[in-house]
C-alpha cells in the first residue's frame, strides 16, 4: 500500500466497531477471579493501527501495549493516546517486539500480515506471553480468502500474506481451551468499499491453566 492509501486507511477505521470477539474476550477476563484476575490488567494490541482497540481497551481499565509495523500507525497513536501513560506504544514487528506478560492478547486483522516463515516463532511468543488463564482474541486468513488467491496483487499491497487452514490451525491451539471458533466465508467489501471473499477464522480461547508458559 503506498503512503496515502495507509492514511486513507486509518482514516477510515480511526473509530470502527470493537469487533464481537474482542467483547468477548474482555467480558472473559472480567469475568476472571479476583485472586486470579490482578491489577493492572495488562493487554497488549498486535497490528494497532489507528488505535481503534487501544481506545475501547483503555475504557476497560486495561493497560495497553500496542504495536504495529507502520510509522504512520504509532504516530497516529502516539499523537490520539498523548496524555495517557498506561498506552505504551512501539513501531516494531510481529518477531521484534518484546511481548509483555499479559492477560489479554488481541491481533484483529493482523496476522494476516506475519511473515509466513516467522509465524510458529511468533505464535511461541504469544503464547508464552499469555499468562495461565489468559485470554487470545484474533483472526487468521483462509485459504479462500481473496489475498489468498494467485490473482492478488501482492506486490501493490502485501508481499507476505499468511493464510491457514482449519486444519493447520487448530493445532496451534493445543494449549488453549476454544471459547469460541467462527468461519466467516462470505462475498463482501474491504473497508474502503472494494469488493472482496473475506474467508477467516476468528478465535477467542483461554490459555491453559495447566499449559507451561516457557517463563
Amino acid at each position: 500500500m503506498t503512503t496515502q492509501e495507509i492514511k486513507e486507511y486509518y482514516d477510515i477505521t480511526a473509530d470502527r466497531q470493537t469487533r464481537a470477539e474482542l467483547l468477548q474476550a474482555v467480558a472473559l477476563v472480567n469475568e476472571r477471579d479476583a485472586s486470579v484476575n490482578s491489577a493492572p490488567k495488562i493487554a497488549i494490541d498486535c497490528g494497532c493501527g489507528a488505535g481503534a482497540d487501544i481506545a475501547y481497551l483503555r475504557n476497560q481499565g486495561f493497560v495497553v501495549h500496542g504495536f504495529d509495523l507502520e510509522a504512520e500507525s504509532i504516530a497516529r497513536c502516539s499523537a490520539r493516546f498523548t496524555d495517557d501513560v498506561d498506552v505504551h506504544l512501539s513501531q516494531a514487528s510481529f518477531n521484534s517486539f518484546t511481548y509483555p506478560a499479559a492477560v489479554l492478547i488481541t491481533a484483529d486483522a493482523s496476522l494476516f500480515f506475519c511473515p509466513v516463515a516467522e509465524f510458529d516463532a511468533v505464535w511461541a511468543k504469544i503464547t508464552t506471553a499469555l499468562i495461565p488463564g489468559g485470554i487470545f482474541s484474533g483472526a487468521f486468513l483462509g485459504p479462500k480468502d481473496t489475498m489468498a488467491s494467485p490473482d492478488y496483487d501482492k506486490q501493490a499491497y502485501w508481499p507476505d500474506v499468511l493464510t491457514v487452514t482449519e486444519a493447520q490451525l487448530k493445532p496451534k491451539f493445543a494449549d488453549f481451551d476454544i471459547i469460541s471458533w467462527t468461519e466467516h466465508d462470505f462475498l463482501g467489501q474491504t473497508a474502503q468499499g472494494e469488493p472482496h471473499h473475506w474467508h477467516i477464522f476468528a478465535v477467542v480461547a483461554r490459555h491453559d491453566l495447566g499449559a507451561p508458559t516457557g517463563r
